[in-house]
């Protein structure tokens, strides 16, 4: 990938794109300070697709390597998370809805990709509780849980994506892959 082009990409889902360093089965591309680049970025966002051109040139099948991963957030009340929904009308609709403060979530973690699906990985404790995701306990499930999943597809060369979150981008999490992976 061109040292031009090395910050995260915001476009319709978090991705990021950054001069990754290139492993034994798997490319890691991460992004440090999660500096992102904006659908107006225009001369970033030619860069990335002159970039990705290049490599499917050389690799037609290039975009089915890419691994995409991320976590979402359930609550289990049952209410839905609308915060991307918009409600269009000529008068005010005086719409509210009630929420608790702190309701009790599932984090549930995966990865897609054209060889399948690699997940779901639910955030507990060692007691089985729901828990949050710090950095800990992502490099545990990268640990325990991804790279065992990972070993068991026959994997030649995939590029790893994840978003610029702070237990991602950690120094922690950063180490962990390179060390996992190699460092070229």
């Amino acid at each position: 990938m061109p040292n031009v082009f090395r910050k995260s990409i915001e476009v319709s889902v978090d991705i990021n794109f950054q001069d990754g360093d290139r492993f034994n089965s798997c490319q890691v591309i991460y992004s440090q300070f999660g500096l992102a680049i904006h659908q107006n970025n225009h001369q970033a966002r030619r860069r990335f697709v002159e970039w990705a051109q290049n490599e499917i040139a050389v690799v037609p099948d290039f975009h089915k390597r890419i691994l995409f991963s991320d976590k979402a957030y359930f609550w289990l009340n049952g209410y839905v998370n609308k915060e991307n929904c918009r409600i269009w009308s000529e008068a005010n609709p005086q719409v509210y809805v009630e929420t608790p403060l702190h309701p009790e979530k599932l984090t549930v973690w995966c990865a897609l990709w054209a060889g399948g699906i690699i997940g779901p990985y639910f955030f507990k404790n060692d007691e089985g509780h729901n828990v949050t995701v710090n950095g800990d306990r992502y490099r545990a499930m990268i640990t325990n849980f991804f790279i065992p999943e990972l070993n068991n597809h026959d994997v030649q060369e995939l590029w790893f994506q994840q978003n610029d979150t702070t237990c991602h981008t950690a120094r922690g999490t950063i180490d962990l892959l390179k060390d996992t992976f190699g460092d070229a």
